[in-house]
C-alpha cells in the first residue's frame, strides 16, 4: 500500500462507507429494533476498532438565558469488535436490540435517531444516521387516551433538561396539556411525566401550574408543592383500559385543580 494511499484514507478519501438499513423506522417504547449493517471498503484495507449503533435525541437546556438544542445517547450498542477491512470488500451485520423503556417517543419536535459509525483509527469516521419513529408503549397509550377523554388537548411535546430527574438522561420529556372541557377554568395546564418500569407506570404530574420559565417544574426536583402528584398506575389497573385510568386520573385532579 503506498503512503500517499494510506494519507487518502486518513483523511476520508476512498475511505469505507456504511449503510444501516432499518427492518422498519417505527418502533414503541420497549419494543425491538433490527435491521442490517452494510460496510463497504475503500480503496486500501483499513483496520476497523468496532461498529457501534448509538440511538440519539435532542433536548433542550437554557444557557446565559437563551435556549440551546443538545444532543443526547439514549443508548449505544456494539455490534463488532476489532476486524480488517479489505478494499473493496463488503459486509453485511444484521442486529436486533431493544429500546429501553425510558427512550423518548417522536411527538411533535422530539426526535430520535440511529446512528451507526465504525471506529477507525488515524481516518475520518464512517457514519450513518436514519430517524426512528418511536411510538408509545401500550401502557403509555392507555394514559394517553385516558388524558384526552378528560377533554385536554395536546399542546406540545418537549425534551428539557433535567438530570435530578431524568435518571440515566440528562433530560425528561414532558407532556402539556390544556383543558377544554370539563376541568376548563380551573386548571391552566397540566403537564404530564411518564416513568415505565416492567409494565407499571409511574406518572409526574404538575396540575395547574403557572408560568415559571423553561422547563417549568420538571427542571427542578420534586418539592412539597401541593400541585405535584406522583401516581402509580399497576399493569391491572392499565390493562383495564382508557375509561378506567380516566376515572382514576378524574379523581386525583379534581383534588388539585382551584
Amino acid at each position: 500500500m503506498s503512503f500517499f494511499k494510506k494519507m487518502l484514507a486518513s483523511v476520508g478519501i476512498g475511505n469505507a462507507k456504511v449503510d444501516t438499513v432499518l427492518d422498519t423506522s417505527e418502533v414503541p417504547v420497549g419494543g425491538d429494533i433490527s435491521g442490517i449493517v452494510y460496510i463497504e471498503g475503500g480503496q486500501v484495507e483499513q483496520s476497523v476498532e468496532r461498529i457501534y449503533l448509538f440511538i440519539k435525541s435532542e433536548y433542550i437546556r437554557e444557557k446565559d438565558d437563551r435556549k440551546v438544542r443538545e444532543t443526547a445517547t439514549i443508548t449505544k450498542f456494539l455490534l463488532t469488535e476489532r476486524f480488517t477491512l479489505r478494499a473493496g470488500e463488503r459486509k453485511e451485520i444484521p442486529f436486533r436490540f431493544t429500546l429501553p423503556e425510558y427512550t423518548p417517543v417522536t411527538l411533535r419536535s422530539s426526535g430520535v435517531w440511529v446512528e451507526t459509525g465504525l471506529d477507525i483509527p488515524s481516518a475520518v469516521d464512517a457514519t450513518d444516521r436514519d430517524a426512528l419513529n418511536v411510538t408509545p408503549s401500550d401502557e403509555i397509550q392507555v394514559v394517553l387516551d385516558a388524558i384526552e377523554t378528560l377533554g385536554f388537548r395536546l399542546r406540545e411535546v418537549t425534551n428539557d433538561y433535567a438530570p435530578r430527574l431524568g435518571g440515566p438522561l440528562p433530560f425528561v420529556q414532558e407532556f402539556e396539556y390544556v383543558p377544554t372541557t370539563k376541568f376548563r377554568g380551573r386548571l391552566d395546564e397540566l403537564e404530564v411525566l411518564f416513568r415505565q418500569q416492567n409494565g407499571d407506570l409511574e406518572l409526574l404530574l404538575e396540575i395547574d401550574r403557572r408560568a415559571r420559565g423553561l422547563g417549568g417544574f420538571f427542571s427542578e426536583a420534586l418539592g412539597t408543592d401541593e400541585s405535584r402528584v406522583r401516581l402509580n398506575l399497576s399493569r391491572s389497573d392499565l390493562t383495564r383500559g382508557p375509561h378506567h385510568i380516566a376515572n382514576i386520573l378524574e379523581d386525583t385532579i379534581s383534588r388539585y385543580a382551584h
